[in-house]
């Protein structure tokens, strides 16, 4: 009979439990409409409770409307918070405190003089937010090869996205250290999200099935799905229970279970079940 195994790190972080934590509040005490800007967690079936219990993402300030505006965990730039407080909304900063703290190693930065490069996914909610306190001239490198399209400044300093690998990290910074004069690197990965990662690593390099679970638009989720996928092939990134296929556990003796930053326990207990259920655990 297979065996089930959970990585020892997996799950929903403390920044996304405090952000579900302030948004459901808000709801139960908001006599007014209650919106995310944008998802507040990149998990489609969290979003879905959370809009049962009345609380509806909104694309824009101006959407909104009225009422509660909650900041998703991902963070926004300034002029968002500002542009949503001109407009009479009640703002409730969700954003997660280890993205902060890139924010304010982007602003002392980019205060001291120097171009700010953000390791990261472009286009990421998370890296535009981080973008607006990085001052002009900053760039976002997703690769190490955008390094070629970017006027580099004599004096360069670095942040990364919370939810970066420590080998991307080091990829760009050994590329960037023969290019610029002067370069201050700080370190703002989630040690979080880096528990997870050596978690599913170690799980993955051991198991015969590994099943990933969280929300596909969800990046630190994916790059768990790469980590397990480069040590076990036979990987599966899956938002929800519904989309096991026997066929994935066949002559596997063990099976393992990791999940993103945005995944509450109860959906991992629910996909545990179901495989148990599947294989007949």
């Amino acid at each position: 009979m297979p065996r089930i195994e959970i990585a020892r790190q997996a799950g929903a972080c403390y920044g996304v439990e405090r952000a579900l934590k302030m948004a459901r509040q808000a709801s139960e005490e908001a006599a007014q409409p209650v919106h995310t800007l944008g998802p507040l967690i990149h998990n489609p079936l969290v979003v879905s409770e959370l809009e049962s219990a009345g609380v509806r993402p909104a694309d824009t300030p101006e959407e909104a409307g009225e009422g509660t505006l909650v900041i998703r965990a991902h963070g926004v730039t300034p002029k968002v918070i500002s542009r949503a407080q001109d407009l009479g909304l009640a703002v409730i900063d969700a954003t997660c405190p280890y993205v902060k703290r890139v924010h304010h190693a982007a602003e002392r930065l980019a205060k001291a003089g120097y171009q700010v490069i953000v390791v990261g996914e472009s286009g990421h909610p998370e890296v535009q937010g981080i973008l607006g306190h990085a001052g002009e001239g900053a760039h976002v490198v997703s690769t190490v090869e955008d390094l070629d399209n970017i006027e580099l400044a004599r004096k360069v300093g670095v942040v990364v996205q919370t939810t970066q690998t420590l080998a991307h990290l080091r990829a760009v910074v050994a590329e960037l250290l023969g290019r610029v004069e002067e370069l201050t690197v700080v370190n703002t990965i989630c040690e979080a999200t880096s528990e997870r990662q050596l978690a599913a690593a170690e799980l993955a390099a051991r198991a015969d099935a590994m099943i990933v679970i969280g929300g596909r638009s969800s990046g630190n989720t994916r790059r768990l799905a790469e980590i397990c996928t480069e040590r076990c092939q036979n990987t599966h990134h899956i938002e929800d229970a519904d989309e096991l296929a026997a066929a994935w556990f066949d002559g596997a003796e063990l099976i393992g279970v990791t999940a993103g930053a945005s995944t509450p326990a109860d959906q991992i207990e629910r996909t545990v079940r179901a495989i148990s259920q599947v294989v007949g655990a």
